[in-house]
């Protein structure tokens, strides 16, 4: 099975095609826009589908390397900065949503927003630490940073999950429904204690057989 999907994933059409379904959502929202297909108030079906996109994606993106690494699917690593990049990218559209419906693009409005409502605030926070991980991640942002520096910088992506979990608990808050918060905090945390088993079991200090010489001691 892994072969197969290395295979297919390392094809000239595979790029393209990831490509392609990471763009569906925002071109389909755009054609139900234009043909009135969104509801009695298509500003808040927006403002709330783009930004339902942005954690889908990071969802997304995160699971790559379990899913590659688990199953075996190497030629997944190919497509992680697409990905990223598709995070910013809805995001970037919520961010429009929220200031050109809800705003109005008006920057002290938006400015006296985001003092006032603290989901904005970490809303706000989540975008701009994505955009310091979108302007570097390019192949000449990893050589002018360095390697050690690059990584580290990226690992604000986990930040940025919390960030939007949080945003996203807020803004649900007002209206009792916690059932999607559930499911993609579920989601990401179980992505994240992935990451951090992964992180510890490199670690000498807390590989079993080093606690238990320390023990013994």
């Amino acid at each position: 099975m892994s072969a197969w999907m290395n295979r297919c994933l390392s094809s000239r059409r595979a790029k393209p095609s990831v490509f392609l379904a990471a763009l569906l959502p925002a071109l389909w929202l755009v054609v139900a826009a234009a043909t009135d297909q969104l509801g009695a108030n298509p500003a808040e079906s927006l403002v709330r589908s783009t930004g339902d996109w942005t954690l889908r994606m990071l969802c997304i993106v995160l699971a790559i390397t379990p899913v590659r690494v688990l199953f075996g699917i190497t030629a997944l690593a190919k497509f992680r900065r697409m990905t990223g990049l598709f995070v910013y990218f809805y995001a970037v559209l919520h961010l429009l949503a929220y200031s050109g419906f809800d705003m109005g693009f008006g920057v002290a409005d938006i400015a006296n927003d985001i003092a006032k409502r603290p989901f904005i605030l970490v809303g706000f926070t989540a975008i701009l630490l994505l955009t310091s991980l979108a302007v570097t991640s390019f192949n000449r942002a990893i050589r002018t940073l360095g390697a050690k520096r690059w990584q580290a910088l990226h690992r604000l992506v986990y930040v940025v999950a919390g960030l939007a979990i949080l945003h996203f608990f807020w803004m649900r808050s007002g209206k009792n429904n916690f059932t999607e918060v559930v499911v993609y905090a579920a989601i990401l945390g179980s992505l994240l204690a992935w990451r951090m088993r992964k992180y510890l079991s490199k670690n000498p200090l807390f590989r079993p057989c080093s606690l238990r010489s320390k023990l013994s001691k």
